[in-house]
């Protein structure tokens, strides 16, 4: 069964963010109708930050773990698990200060593991997760900020992704949402055109790999 795994964390219901998501996750559900979806919004249900219970637990090899390491890292396990079962992710990223929101702070450092989602071998490091696997980062911000040496929220993003393995990574921005209503709307249209545009291209990386 086709699967896409859609993450949301900008704090507001009807962010520019989650505009864009939804429509993502509607054109791709036309192009998958039997497809699953796998919701997470990290403003409704936010994730707990790492503390020395779970660093400790991860640290442990997996057969000596106690009872209460492994139900420390119960919730980094489901989200990897979630990471997995995914052909393609949506993930929906206002820009906080230059960077990304603290709740998907917490779900990146949940999901970057040692030996689940990364290993480092002879070469340096590696990531785990199986290739062919699509990410789209549906971006907002108040200004411009592509190539910027201000901009903490795409690049940190692409090199975390690239780190446990997704690199086939499409960013569908709408930025200078703080130029204005008319200038805003502008950059939102953009977004829209270029993810119908997206949806309508057998290439598409709104559908998975075959």
């Amino acid at each position: 069964m086709a699967t896409l795994l859609v993450v949301n964390s900008s704090p507001r219901s009807n962010s520019v963010s989650r505009r864009l998501t939804r429509q993502a996750v509607e054109d791709w559900k036309r192009g998958n109708p039997g497809g699953q979806v796998i919701e997470r919004d990290l403003a409704a249900d936010s994730l707990p930050f790492l503390d020395e219970v779970w660093i400790s637990a991860n640290m442990t090899p997996a057969a000596q773990r106690t009872p209460e390491q492994k139900q420390a890292l119960a919730l980094s396990d489901k989200l990897i698990d979630e990471l997995l079962a995914a052909e393609v992710i949506v993930l929906g990223v206002p820009m906080h200060n230059f960077s990304i929101p603290a709740s998907l702070k917490a779900w990146i450092d949940q999901v970057t593991r040692a030996g689940r989602t990364f290993q480092y071998g002879d070469t340096g490091p590696k990531g785990l997760l199986p290739a062919g696997k699509k990410v789209l980062l549906m971006v907002s911000r108040g200004g411009s900020y592509a190539g910027s040496p201000a901009d903490f929220q795409v690049p940190y993003l692409r090199h975390m992704l690239a780190f446990i393995g997704l690199r086939d990574v499409t960013v569908v921005e709408a930025d200078r949402q703080a130029f204005g209503a008319e200038i805003a709307q502008q950059s939102v249209d953009t977004a829209m055109a270029k993810l119908a545009a997206m949806a309508g291209d057998c290439t598409s990386h709104l559908q998975p790999t075959a």
